[in-house]
């Protein structure tokens, strides 16, 4: 008797570059734990080891340009990628080296999270890398998503608020992406609503017009956020692969990490800001129901 079963499944794949978070909070650790969380199979190039926990990042070592180079050519040239996570680059050469082997391998789906200081304030690049990344990378990423502070740091001036995030993301978008993300949470816990603003092109009629979106949500009483920026950046690539339209994939991806911080207020890992939980959908019902209770 013939089996009815397929005999090949399709699942979302995407590929992570960043650097490693010995702590498991944040970079490809986080990456890996949604990309599983949301039914993609995650694959990684570690660009950087971190030494790193909840109270903050004591060192950090580059990876080799050719180490960086084969890990890429290794997961594209075998099992390819439906779109590839762009997190942690700690130089200007790592980002030379990852635009180049990307092109060469004619890599259309990037999404680029420009994570250039953790939230500790160590420095995770610095004004080179930036500009590294503005020339080789923006051209190529279909969504770019720093948040106000690497907004700031890319565009050579302090955002200081909500207002500012329309003409920013229009500074952004014109150094070659696909569209912007700037995301609101950095601003003070005074301001108890935050604001993600999406800029984007597309066309119409054979003519390139650009979109705007404002997501607005209210923020979580939590000091759990550690990672949220590359969860919310590997959220939206994992929902892109699937076939979700950019501006439903980023609206999705918001509600994940949102999921992600109620249920994370509850954990303790750590003596200092721990992680958002990435697997909050695994918590039995009924215990999810009572710890998320006001």
């Amino acid at each position: 008797m013939k089996s009815s079963l397929p005999t090949s499944i399709q699942i979302p794949k995407v590929l992570t570059i960043a650097g490693s978070d010995s702590g498991g909070g944040a970079g490809l650790q986080a990456d890996l734990k949604v990309i599983t969380a949301l039914g993609g199979y995650g694959m990684s190039v570690v660009t950087a080891i971190t030494a790193q926990n909840t109270l903050g990042v004591t060192r950090i070592q580059d990876v080799d340009l050719d180490v960086v180079e084969a890990q890429i050519d290794a997961v594209l040239l075998d099992i390819g990628a439906d779109i590839v996570k762009i997190g942690m680059l700690a130089s200007p050469e790592i980002v030379r080296t990852v635009a180049k082997a990307l092109r060469r391998h004619d890599v259309k789906r990037i999404v680029l999270d420009p994570v250039l200081r953790a939230t500790s304030g160590a420095s995770l690049g610095g004004d080179d890398t930036a500009q590294a990344m503005i020339t080789e990378l923006f051209p190529m990423a279909s969504i770019v998503t720093p948040n106000m502070d690497e907004a700031s740091l890319l565009l050579g001036r302090e955002l200081l608020g909500v207002d500012d995030f329309k003409l920013a993301a229009e500074e952004l978008l014109e150094m070659g992406p696909y569209a912007v993300l700037i995301k609101g949470g950095h601003l003070d816990a005074t301001h108890t609503q935050i604001t993600d603003y999406l800029l984007w092109r597309s066309i119409e009629d054979g003519l390139e017009v650009v979109q705007s979106k404002a997501f607005k949500h209210d923020r979580i009483n939590t000091a759990n956020t550690h990672g949220t920026g590359c969860s919310l950046a590997s959220a939206i690539a994992t929902y892109l692969a699937d076939g979700h339209d950019l501006s439903h994939a980023v609206a999705k991806a918001i509600s994940y990490v949102e999921a992600g911080l109620k249920a994370g207020r509850f954990l303790s890992i750590g003596q200092g800001p721990g992680p958002l939980w990435h697997m909050h959908d695994f918590y039995p019902s009924a215990l999810l129901d009572e710890r998320n209770q006001e």
